[in-house]
């Protein structure tokens, strides 16, 4: 963001030379197909409206990344950025065929090196001054940013669970992107795996008798970040029939101490393997280890009687991948007794 004005310049004059349509609130988009036709969405709270689907689009993190490459739209990606972990095999042609505009977190300036006419992403926080400059400064150059619903859910109708949201994006690029009828097939697709792991619920105790689940994300120079009220675990475990034992903290990923995950003394835990991020104590063995080791970690009954499940971390997150770590709970939780 050091050179706005020069940067907005080149931007424009390129766009412009590739015939980009203005857009009304948004910005531009371009397409070859003969059926393009306008289509408009709200997205975090401000109206996008393209008169053509995006040919140049950026993703700023792996999330939006996957969701787009699980809509067949590898065409009309020119550069993804914050690659968290390995793209599953599934997308690994797709995903080798766009460029890799920064390993980790885009800049201004490696975002409009690359030309968007469209730049989607799964959270508020990458469209800063010092990341991928602001919403406010894409609009001056005419490029719409999109945003998961996911991540602002204040600005979305009452009542919504995280995963109708992660299922209104699919469709909302399915109509930004003239992709409507692979976009239904995903949502009716999960939508079915998230009733499928529901019928837990019926089958598990009720009430106070629900089982309490642990969620261990990380271990940062000891401490432990588990799941919070505002994760997606807590839907997750009401789906199944458990209850986050940290439904009390307003945070997706809050640190806490050892101590107090032991005064919680959950029914069981789920570990979080995050192997491919290569931090330590990401791994679950690691996990393992740790708690296996605390003097008091070690004592609570679902550390003795291994009433342990492992879960890939990045699908705990909001994600294309989420409803495969959602079912491996309802499956976990039946393996363990805890569903008839």
């Amino acid at each position: 963001m050091r050179h706005p004005a020069r940067l907005g310049i080149a931007l424009t004059i390129a766009l412009t030379a590739m015939g980009c349509a203005s857009a009304t609130g948004g910005g531009p988009g371009a397409t070859s197909g003969p059926a393009a036709q306008a289509a408009s969405v709200t997205s975090c709270g401000r109206r996008l409206t393209v008169t053509e689907p995006p040919k140049r689009t950026v993703t700023l993190d792996q999330t939006s990344t996957e969701t787009l490459l699980e809509l067949g739209l590898q065409d009309r990606m020119v550069g993804t950025a914050n690659l968290k972990t390995k793209i599953p095999a599934k997308y690994a042609a797709a995903y080798a065929a766009v460029p890799v505009i920064a390993p980790r977190i885009a800049t201004g300036e490696q975002l409009r090196a690359a030309l968007p006419d469209f730049v989607v992403a799964g959270e508020t926080g990458l469209f800063t001054e010092d990341r991928a400059g602001t919403r406010e400064e894409l609009d001056a150059l005419k490029v719409p940013s999109f945003v998961s619903a996911v991540d602002c859910p204040q600005q979305n109708p009452a009542g919504r669970t995280p995963f109708e949201l992660l299922f209104s994006d699919y469709e909302n690029l399915g109509r930004i992107f003239g992709a409507e009828e692979r976009a239904g097939r995903l949502a009716a697709d999960q939508r079915a795996a998230v009733a499928k792991a529901g019928e837990n619920a019926a089958e598990a105790p009720q009430g106070a008798e629900r089982p309490t689940v642990v969620y261990l994300y990380s271990v940062f120079n000891g401490m432990p970040y588990v799941a919070g009220r505002t994760g997606l675990p807590s839907e997750m475990s009401r789906i199944v029939g458990a209850r986050n034992a940290f439904d009390d903290v307003a945070e997706d990923w809050p640190e806490v101490t050892w101590e107090e995950v032991a005064r919680r003394d959950p029914d069981f835990i789920v570990i979080g393997d995050l192997s491919e991020r290569g931090r330590p104590g990401d791994s679950a063995a690691e996990k393992r280890a740790t708690m296996t080791g605390h003097p008091v970690i070690s004592k609570l009954a679902a550390v003795r009687d291994n009433r342990i499940l492992e879960v890939p971390g990045i699908e705990l997150d909001p994600s294309v991948r989420s409803v495969h770590a959602l079912g491996l709970l309802a499956d976990g939780m039946k393996g363990l007794g805890y569903v008839r």
